[in-house]
């Protein structure tokens, strides 16, 4: 045994799930947080990130989605669906059902207009504006990994829309 030292293991870094309809945005996202020391999972819609979050084995610290993800075709949703195509508000609240320990950090192009139109109210989840500078965005994701995980209640008291199994778009 001698020669042998006993190296403590590094931490893992955290594990960031980027979800955007705009493929630039997500991989724009991608590439600064893997440079900042991120590990950084990518999805194009709701219905992936959901499966995401289903299915990925490993932890998953942090959401960062856009509010706005438009679904590919509109359809009625169904209790059949379990990855429905929801807007990222709704996302939240059912990435957040799946894994209790997620951050959330909402994103878009208007704020004022985005939030009200989807009855969200200023303060209840970190918002980055589109478009962003590297260092806020790895800012503002520093900043979240370090405060406790929302509750589903902060986020769906008051709202107008709080999803239940089968609402939403779907496939």
């Amino acid at each position: 045994m001698s020669g042998q030292q006993n190296i403590a293991p590094q931490s893992q870094s955290p594990t960031i799930l980027v979800v955007d309809d705009e493929p630039t945005i997500t991989k724009l996202c991608k590439e600064i947080l893997q440079q900042a020391g991120f590990s950084v999972l990518d999805a194009d819609g709701s219905s992936e990130a959901l499966k995401i979050c289903t299915q990925h084995e490993g932890s998953i610290d942090l959401l960062l989605t856009d509010l706005i993800l438009p679904p590919p075709g509109f359809q009625l949703a169904s209790s059949s669906n379990q990855f429905p195509h929801v807007h990222g508000h709704e996302l939240a609240i059912r990435a957040l059902s799946i894994r209790k320990d997620l951050r959330i950090i909402l994103m878009s192009g208007n704020i004022e207009k985005d939030m009200a139109g989807y009855g969200i109210r200023r303060g209840s989840l970190p918002f980055l504006p589109k478009p962003f500078e590297i260092q806020a965005l790895v800012t503002l994701v520093r900043q979240v990994l370090n405060t406790s995980p929302p509750s589903i209640e902060s986020l769906t008291v008051g709202h107008p829309e709080t999803p239940t199994v089968g609402d939403g778009w779907v496939d």
